[in-house]
């Protein structure tokens, strides 16, 4: 008796009246916008204007779905053109059906037309890309949970996954491989963007580190699986594509960081002197505001002085009226003095 087991979706399928949801196509919808998302700070971090990763992923996108679908039927063209199967299955892509390694193959054609187009280099594009990548394939990943399809050997582990009976399955507990994958892919993330830190990585070999970490994990979770597959050597064909790529990643790492050590200075033409001038108008508008502030301080402090004067001269008008009056008080009294005493001389 299973004491536990994560269950698996009745549907991977949602109707919203007539428009059809499939969670496949929104966990790859999510996997995408994590990536630019992710990769666009990145970018803007290493110096290139926000946006561009946006720019060049309307092109990188489009070829990778058309390069991970293509992947998947050459690899597995006996689902789709062998005697009774419906060759038109090819196109329905919402089913299930992206390799990785076409993927990122044809993507990286995509990915170079666009970097061309804006005159920046695809490795510096491909390293900032890189860690949100691997965050978009751990999202992607759960499309699999949704088709219930991709799990591994039988299992009764607490965390096994629980698959349903259906079209070429049979219901019990199994790996779920996807979940492994998802995970691994998370890791691979936070090393590489650890690893890119750390060491100031540049020249593409971000990128390759990812491959490299993403093709160690991918080796051994597809040696679980238990799906139909081509087996060369007694191993399934990704085994193999995974152990060759992983080899060409860490080559391509170790060479580039002797040919071109360090990182690049510039990443985006221009965009330096942008951001250096919007720092210079954002200073200058600051300084603007603080001197009409300070302006306006002095003009106060002028014309509180100028109502201090003003009163100063009032009062000092008032004390010399006041003066004057006392003064001719003062005579006029004296004068009658002198006239009483003239008199009083006369009448004696």
């Amino acid at each position: 008796m299973d004491l536990a087991y994560i269950p698996s979706p009745s549907t991977g399928v949602i109707n919203l009246g007539p428009i059809p949801l499939r969670g496949y196509a929104f966990c790859i919808i999510i996997g995408v916008f994590v990536a630019v998302w992710f990769g666009n700070k990145r970018w803007v971090a290493r110096g290139g204007r926000s946006g561009t990763v946006a720019d060049i992923a309307v092109w990188a996108v489009p070829f990778g779905l058309v390069g991970g679908r293509l992947y998947h039927v050459i690899t597995d063209y006996q689902l789709y053109f062998s005697e009774g199967e419906n060759w038109v299955d090819a196109f329905k892509i919402w089913q299930g059906g992206l390799g990785i390694w076409g993927a990122v193959a044809l993507g990286a054609v995509g990915a170079w037309i666009g970097c061309r187009r804006r005159g920046i280099p695809l490795p510096a594009w491909a390293d900032a890309l890189a860690p949100g990548l691997a965050l978009a394939q751990a999202c992607g990943r759960w499309g699999n949970w949704f088709n219930q399809e991709l799990y591994g050997k039988e299992t009764d582990l607490p965390w096994a996954l629980k698959i349903s009976e259906g079209p070429n399955r049979v219901a019990g507990t199994y790996h779920p491989t996807f979940l492994y994958e998802s995970l691994w892919c998370i890791g691979a993330a936070l090393l590489v963007i650890w690893a890119d830190r750390r060491f100031k990585l540049g020249h593409g070999r971000v990128f390759a580190l990812y491959v490299a970490a993403y093709c160690a994990g991918r080796a051994w979770i597809e040696y679980m699986r238990v799906d139909e597959a081509h087996h060369i050597l007694g191993l399934r064909l990704n085994v193999w594509t995974a152990l060759i790529v992983f080899v060409l990643a860490v080559a391509y790492f170790v060479i580039s960081a002797k040919l071109r050590p360090g990182r690049e200075e510039i990443v985006e033409p221009g965009a330096a002197e942008e951001a250096a001038e919007a720092a210079e108008a954002a200073e200058a508008a600051k300084t603007g505001d603080a001197e009409g502030v300070e302006s306006a301080e002095v003009d106060a402090a002028s014309e509180n002085a100028e109502d201090s004067r003003n009163d100063a001269a009032a009062k000092t008008d008032a004390g010399a009226r006041s003066d004057a009056d006392s003064k001719s008080a003062e005579a006029a009294v004296t004068t009658l003095e002198k006239n009483d005493t003239a008199e009083a001389a006369k009448n004696g």
